[in-house]
């Protein structure tokens, strides 16, 4: 074991990525020397900086050795190879000229992994996309149909804790013997090949789709529920070529490197999973990216329906979710269309002709009762790390994965409601904790600027590294961004977050927690920095959380000017911390606190 110190400091304004890895120690080590360089000549304006000895191991980014044990972790080492560096990944970025040639590399890799694009017509395929919401529409079509007795293959992305989570089988991750198993089968064969091909193997996410496909077929499922990586017209699930039914969830900004940079380029793209006489259905969207999506269907050949308000459906009483929050509502309906078209056309005898719908303009879908396995699905439906809620003693997490700034939006009108509900039963001071990191080109200030509101005692910001003390498995590795983005980002977070809260001249402002509520709008909100997940949960919970003081777990220790600052933590009779900003930082604190969720 190597142990280093970080030093306490006012830090310099950078920029930004995120990932949850084992942290590469040197690496590590460098950016927090030139870290204290800056420190030892700049002590005006301190910000806070958590300090603590951090107990690290070294760690690989190495391709795994040809001679392996075919276990589960062996196989997500050699997974993780395929991931693209941060070096190559920008270049990536800038070969994109050609982005249709990314199908045709697809269609290669399923050839020589031994599966035709002809057996995917077989899963009987819905696939979805939008830029928020897609994936719990997924998890709502999903169980509905698992209610009518189908047996369901459901493709997402990305995992939170684990990788097989992406890949389930009738709402379960598929369990890690079966994802060795098939894993090493689709690897072999495409490592048998590669001398062939250039050396070429599929990345990461092409790779994890391929799997699916090939798992699905294995398994013998009735219908595949399939969500898209990025996009729609060049994402690799667009390889398909006829699903019984296509969804499109609420469209806004984001991957705007890939995908253009307004909103009407991003319909454009997602409208091109539309397939000729396969029915298309979409939520309500802005006159913009409707036409958009009006004129794809028309090019493409297929009909366009909007669903109607969830509330305007055939039910004794109003449908109940399983998933909290209003912008849900809209995801529901758009499930309640799929499933009821897909069942449409299993219980159709001609089901050739059941798919030959052409454009005629964009129509409502129809509104019909929904059935008691819909409704039963409906508000059994779970999708950890959105609007989700976990209480441990005297401290609730608030986790929600919004990452763009419409999702925050949604994301902030949930916490305020559930939190001031929590609040009101309290009977007694509250702290308001918030979390925060973000990845990629996400524009962080935009959702600071959100969350400000909120009026949180303590703003903890942290990269998504799960455990600086290197004990984290190799699921929550990410090797697309290097260490420097990711702990820089942190900094400008924090700096962001001061100067939206009128602090950046004030950086030792009182604060003034007094009996917790009401919270008002004069309260400052105190500023940390975390070099993990881990450390960020410690810190906050101050061993009030039994899940996080669990004896066999490793506690860094914290520096005693660090420490008084959590006095108000030990003292308020509850904890209440949104976390949010990120998916990948969410999953890295649900691998903490939910550990059922590791096994």
């Amino acid at each position: 074991m190597t142990r280093r110190s970080i030093l306490t400091g006012k830090l310099p304004k950078f920029g930004a990525a995120s990932c949850t890895l084992r942290v590469p120690t040197m690496r590590l080590f460098r950016v927090l020397e030139r870290l204290r360089a800056w420190t030892e000549v700049s002590a005006r304006n301190r910000h806070w900086i958590y300090t603590a000895e951090l107990s690290l191991r070294f760690s690989s980014t190495k391709a795994a050795p040809r001679f392996r044990r075919m276990d589960y972790q062996d196989a997500v080492c050699t997974l993780n190879t395929l991931q693209t560096n941060a070096s190559a990944l920008e270049q990536v970025k800038r070969e994109r000229g050609h982005p249709q040639l990314q199908l045709q590399a697809m269609r290669g890799f399923l050839q020589r992994a031994g599966l035709k694009v002809e057996e995917l017509d077989r899963l009987n395929i819905i696939h979805v996309t939008g830029t928020k919401g897609k994936g719990s529409t997924c998890a709502f079509t999903e169980q509905i149909l698992r209610n009518y007795g189908f047996r369901t293959g459901f493709y997402s992305s990305p995992h939170l804790v684990q990788v097989r989570e992406r890949i389930r089988i009738n709402g379960q991750p598929i369990r890690k013997e079966l994802f060795t198993k098939y894993f090493w089968q689709v690897y072999g064969r495409l490592e048998e090949t590669k001398e062939a091909n250039g050396g070429s193997m599929p990345a990461y996410f092409r790779f994890l789709t391929i799997l699916a496909f090939h798992v699905f077929l294995q398994e013998k499922v009735d219908l595949a529920v399939l969500e898209v990586g990025i996009g729609g017209a060049y994402d690799c699930t667009n390889i398909i070529r006829h699903p019984w039914v296509c969804g499109i969830s609420s469209l806004g900004i984001d991957h705007t490197s890939l995908l253009g940079d307004s909103i009407e380029k991003i319909a454009w793209q997602k409208g091109g999973i539309f397939k000729p006489g396969v029915p298309a259905f979409t939520v309500k969207q802005p006159d913009g990216p409707m036409k958009v999506l009006q004129e794809r269907a028309e090019e493409i050949g297929c009909s366009l329906s909007v669903c109607p308000d969830l509330d305007e459906y055939e039910s004794e009483g109003s449908l109940r979710l399983g998933l909290a929050g209003q912008h849900q509502r809209s995801n529901a309906s758009l499930a309640l269309q799929l499933s009821h078209t897909w069942l449409q056309r299993h219980f159709l005898t001609d089901r050739a002709s059941s798919s030959l719908v052409e454009f005629s303009g964009v129509s409502p879908a129809p509104v019909f009762q929904p059935s008691p396995a819909m409704i039963k699905g409906l508000a059994e439906t779970e999708w950890p790390g959105r609007n989700q809620t976990l209480k441990h003693g005297a401290v609730t997490y608030f986790l929600d994965g919004a990452h763009t700034t419409r999702s925050m939006q949604a994301c902030v009108r949930w916490f305020n409601e559930i939190a001031t509900h929590h609040e009101s039963n309290a009977g007694g001071s509250v702290v308001r904790v918030l979390l925060f990191n973000a990845s990629g080109e996400r524009d962080c200030a935009a959702m600071l600027k959100l969350l400000t509101p909120c009026h949180f005692d303590f703003a903890v910001f942290c990269p998504n590294i799960t455990e600086a003390i290197a004990t984290c498995n190799a699921d929550q590795q990410n090797f697309n961004v290097s260490v420097e983005n990711m702990l820089t980002r942190c900094l400008d977070n924090q700096q962001s977050w001061r100067v939206m809260n009128g602090q950046e001249k004030k950086p030792e402002a009182e604060l003034l927690i007094g009996g917790g509520l009401p919270l008002v709008a004069e309260r400052h909100s105190d500023t940390l920095v975390f070099p993990c997940i881990l450390s960020a949960l410690q810190w906050i919970s101050q061993g009030r959380d039994s899940v996080l003081s669990d004896p066999d777990r490793c506690v860094i220790p914290v520096k005693p000017s660090i420490n008084s600052k959590a006095a108000p933590l030990r003292e308020a009779v509850n904890i209440h911390v949104l976390i949010t900003g990120s998916l990948h930082l969410v999953g890295g604190a649900l691998k903490h606190l939910d550990p059922a969720l590791n096994s």
